[in-house]
């Protein structure tokens, strides 16, 4: 039997702790070759802008080969769509039984905020209090929520185009009793935080590295998964200790690699490794506390799959969702 889970039924089971611990056990699975994290495959047609990403991995300590279709459509927007959408198929490693078919939205935006997470405990200074963001949509509120997980977070600076999704962030977070700081220009938001993350989905950048403090941590998370988009800077990473998701997936896709290597800003040898290796101990992450550290998020089968693990298992416990037998 398949179960079929909506994105209300997954709001319901998430747990950003757990997600957070999973994720960071799943990396150190990839970095020890107990999971499989192949390159992603991006498809497109002929006179369209739209991608669509395969995003897969498979791992035996989790029992699962995971699936994921993103469809990247920004001509959406003009329809009132949503720009990005997803579906998650989750199989079992040994029989190969489809188990559950999960919408893609809440998954890819709790992974996403508990990989930042993740790369914050590793590479942020363990004291970092002040929590910047570019970008003040569903994925800072997200964002928020791990942070603290992992950080003494006390205060949030914040930058947002528009006063109506700052109003409804301020809203969301009220109940944590942090400080929330509006940023009037997003050059703002560096002036006082000890770690960044940037939401914003970018075509060119709107970082630039020259804002960046020493000892500062920058989770660059937001530009779409293309190889000619991008939300940093090349002086931005050249001034970083750059660590990955998946080199594999960053020399794939990621814009604000490929074209600060283009530019001669770093080259790839200049990338510290995977996050996997760094909290597996095989790649050194922050050297020193003046260091500006950058964390390159772009996306990963894996995490999909760590995600769809705990999803699913929380999902058979209460009793949601749809069970349709798919061979009948």
């Amino acid at each position: 039997m398949t179960l079929i889970l909506t994105a209300s039924d997954l709001a319901a089971t998430v747990d950003m702790n757990a997600t957070i611990e999973a994720i960071e056990a799943s990396l150190v699975d990839q970095a020890k070759g107990s999971a499989n994290q192949p390159g992603p495959l991006s498809m497109g047609l002929p006179g369209i802008e739209s991608r669509y990403l395969v995003m897969a991995a498979a791992s035996a300590p989790r029992g699962l080969v995971a699936s994921k279709l993103l469809s990247d459509i920004p001509s959406n927007a003009e329809a009132g769509l949503p720009t990005q959408r997803s579906s998650i198929i989750l199989a079992d490693q040994n029989t190969g039984e489809t188990l559950a078919l999960l919408d893609g939205r809440v998954p890819t935006r709790t992974r996403t905020a508990a990989m930042s997470a993740v790369a914050s405990r590793h590479l942020a200074r363990p004291e970092s209090h002040v929590l910047g963001l570019v970008g003040a949509g569903a994925l800072a509120i997200a964002h928020v929520e791990a942070l603290r997980a992992v950080l003494p977070i006390d205060t949030v600076v914040v930058w947002s185009r528009t006063n109506a999704t700052l109003d409804a962030f301020r809203r969301a977070v009220e109940h944590t009793g942090l400080e929330v700081i509006r940023a009037l220009e997003i050059r703002d938001v560096f002036d006082t935080s000890d770690v960044v993350c940037t939401l914003t989905p970018a075509i060119v950048p709107v970082v630039s590295g020259r804002w960046f403090r020493d000892g500062q941590h920058v989770n660059a998370v937001g530009a779409r998964p293309r190889p000619d988009h991008r939300e940093v800077d090349s002086e931005a990473m050249r001034r970083s200790r750059v660590v990955v998701d998946s080199l594999d997936t960053a020399v794939a896709k990621s814009g604000d690699l490929l074209l600060a290597i283009q530019e001669g800003a770093l080259t790839l040898d200049d990338v510290a490794g995977e996050l996997g290796q760094v909290v597996a101990g095989d790649a050194r992450g922050r050297e020193s506390a003046k260091q500006v550290t950058l964390f390159n998020s772009v996306g990963m089968g894996l995490q999909d799959l760590a995600i769809g693990r705990i999803l699913y298992d929380a999902a058979l416990e209460r009793g949601l969702g749809t069970r349709i037998d798919l061979s009948a």
